[in-house]
């Protein structure tokens, strides 16, 4: 009995002060990352090549044009954007980043998206690739959009058997108010918006964003020349209507707004250029009893895009 006593005495118990090392060292690590993000791995090499490959990539130019790629940059940016739908083809991770909540989440969104490449990057690479910016380990790389022809949307149009109903923007250039003016398009059974190529707000990560995945399935039309796309839009029937604070006539009178019809909208500073506004059949205003001067271009398109419907219901 003695000796058992001895042996058991022995046995090395918890030590004091030890903190909970023992039960921290069985917890969880999270999941194993895949094979492109463990040094070492030939994955990973081949991973880090195709990296400075993509980002190198020229951009190629299409019916439409496309826009440059972009790059979205900083961990809580990034992980919005996943969380948004904004599409993305590589998202890239800095090597011996700490696996934080927010990059955890960022690769399991990237993950469930799918079509997504991972590519883990030394920091300086990435320093390279964003000119120096706070990229915080985490690099999202937007695709170049990939615009449709002004003639484009009112084809589409004609081809579901509608009357076209499109959105032309002139001096626009947030992102943010073109990304409301798609997602008021597509609230309102629009068939697209016009932008201008020069001087104008693009399809940037911004604009996907604010559109709330309304870009996904509204398409949006380059215009080399805004004028001469609008000229070409009356030649083949549809009437150009633009918003201006000294419209001759109220939207609410608008009988045209029932019809094949181009809504321009112009900057809140400077409204419509002259060129523009000379090229419109009609020049309307939108009432403001509450005094207000102008309207942003996002809401400035939904009421009159509102009032299109209403005459089509």
């Amino acid at each position: 009995m003695a000796a058992n006593n001895r042996r058991m005495s022995g046995k090395k118990g918890a030590q004091v002060g030890s903190g909970g090392q023992r039960r921290k060292g069985l917890e969880g690590k999270g999941p194993t990352p895949p094979a492109e993000m463990r040094k070492k791995h030939k994955k990973n090499r081949i991973a880090t090549a195709k990296a400075k490959q993509v980002a190198r990539r020229p951009v190629v130019r299409g019916r439409g044009g496309k826009g440059t790629s972009e790059m979205v940059v900083g961990r809580n940016p990034v992980v919005e954007a996943l969380r948004e739908g904004v599409p993305a083809s590589t998202l890239y991770v800095q090597q011996f980043i700490d696996n934080d909540e927010r990059v955890r989440e960022a690769l399991q969104l990237a993950a469930e998206r799918g079509g997504i490449n991972l590519m883990e990057a030394p920091r300086p690479e990435l320093d390279r690739m964003t000119n120096g910016l706070n990229h915080q380990g985490l690099v999202l790389q937007v695709p170049p959009y990939e615009y449709a022809h002004p003639e484009d949307l009112a084809a589409a149009a004609y081809d579901e058997g509608a009357d076209p109903l499109i959105v032309a923007l002139d001096g626009v250039t947030d992102p943010r108010n073109l990304g409301a003016v798609v997602r008021s398009v597509s609230a309102f059974g629009g068939h697209g918006v016009v932008v201008p190529e020069r001087r104008a707000a693009g399809m940037t990560a911004g604009a996907w964003k604010t559109s709330a995945g309304t870009a996904a399935r509204t398409p949006v039309a380059r215009a080399t020349n805004l004028t001469r796309a609008l000229e070409a839009y009356k030649k083949s029937g549809l009437t150009v209507v633009g918003l201006a604070a000294d419209g001759e006539a109220e939207v609410g009178d608008l009988e045209a707004l029932g019809g094949p019809v181009v809504i321009v909208v112009g900057s809140e500073g400077k409204g419509l250029s002259r060129l523009v506004g000379e090229t419109c059949d009609f020049r309307v205003r939108i009432p403001m009893p509450g005094g207000a001067e102008s309207l942003n271009a996002g809401v400035a398109a939904g009421v009159v895009l509102y009032e299109a419907s209403r005459r089509r219901a």
